[in-house]
């Protein structure tokens, strides 16, 4: 299943496995990986050392490619990037901060940089600062998001004539309807968040994937826009921040109510009432956790089953 991303990267297969704070450690990042498909470890929960750490045991774990997420708007960017650059970090990718900042100077070092978009204008930037792949989220998923709620599907669409360099899509996909959906828009891969969260590898409580699998499509909102917009579930900590809304609220006042490793709290402690609990907005979907292994299996079948059959299928008339 070879095309210009997987090329790129040096993977089996065009998937893209999120680095997702609190989730997305070395035991995930390897399982992907290993399934061939790319693993990333999400640096924005991890000091720099923990992420040397992370980043050794995963060496050790796989011997195929496996990449960084790194937020760049983060604290101790600059020591997050001297640990990639020690440790030979093969492929970052870089989200929340500008595109120009970091990404000749990691290329310098043989490093291939991948850019998280969330509309055509900043897609565009991304290309003109030399990015070797796009990958464009739409609102459905999970975590921090962009400010312009455009779909998946929207973006793909959008960017798709403008864009020349490796494309992939992220938001809302957890199966092989959804891969096979945005590919046939124009993606040449999927980035997936949510269905590895609730994979056996994930470091996610499992307090917190138990309530993941009973939840409904209706079940995640996007709030948080005058901070940073982010997807999460409702839970008492959210009804917190309805009060704040209802009664008029400011950025200050939320930030203070906000405070310090809510994430943590809620995703890797499992504290479901005052954690916050970033999921996407596909999380109906989710029905079992299962080996990182066995989601790629049942991805791929599904995809290649429709990409063989779609035309066949009743609900299709071409």
């Amino acid at each position: 299943m070879q095309n210009k991303l997987t090329s790129l990267l040096g993977i089996k297969y065009p998937i893209i496995q999120a680095g997702m704070v609190w989730n997305s450690g070395w035991r995930l990042a390897s399982a992907c990986s290993n399934a061939g498909a790319l693993g990333i470890l999400g640096a924005g929960s991890m000091y720099p050392e923990v992420l040397r750490e992370h980043i050794i045991k995963c060496k050790k774990a796989t011997s195929n490619p496996f990449g960084i997420n790194i937020p760049i708007m983060y604290p101790d960017m600059d020591k997050i990037i001297e640990v990639l650059i020690e440790e030979k970090v093969k492929i970052v990718i870089t989200s929340a901060g500008s595109p120009a900042k970091y990404t000749s100077f990691l290329q310098t070092k043989g490093i291939i940089v991948i850019h998280v978009v969330s509309s055509l204008k900043f897609a565009l930037k991304a290309q003109s600062a030399g990015v070797n792949a796009i990958v464009a989220e739409g609102f459905e998923a999970g975590g921090h998001n962009g400010r312009e709620e455009l779909t998946t599907a929207t973006l793909i669409s959008t960017l798709r004539d403008h864009i020349t360099i490796p494309l992939v899509a992220a938001g809302g996909i957890v199966n092989g309807k959804g891969m096979f959906s945005v590919m046939s828009l124009g993606a040449d891969g999927v980035q997936i968040g949510s269905r590895f969260v609730v994979s056996e590898e994930s470091s996610a409580h499992q307090t917190f994937k138990d309530y993941v699998l009973k939840a409904k499509e209706n079940d995640t909102v996007l709030t948080l826009k005058e901070l940073a917009p982010v997807r999460m579930m409702k839970n008492k900590f959210y009804d917190g921040l309805l009060d704040l809304y209802k009664k008029g609220t400011t950025p200050e006042e939320l930030r203070t109510y906000l405070g310090r490793g809510r994430t943590k709290v809620g995703m890797f402690e499992g504290d479901l009432e005052e954690g916050e609990l970033e999921i996407g907005q596909a999380v109906g979907l989710l029905d079992k956790v299962q080996p990182a292994q066995k989601i790629i299996d049942e991805i791929l079948n599904d995809f290649n089953y429709l990409k063989l059959n779609v035309s066949k299928l009743n609900q299709f008339q071409f």
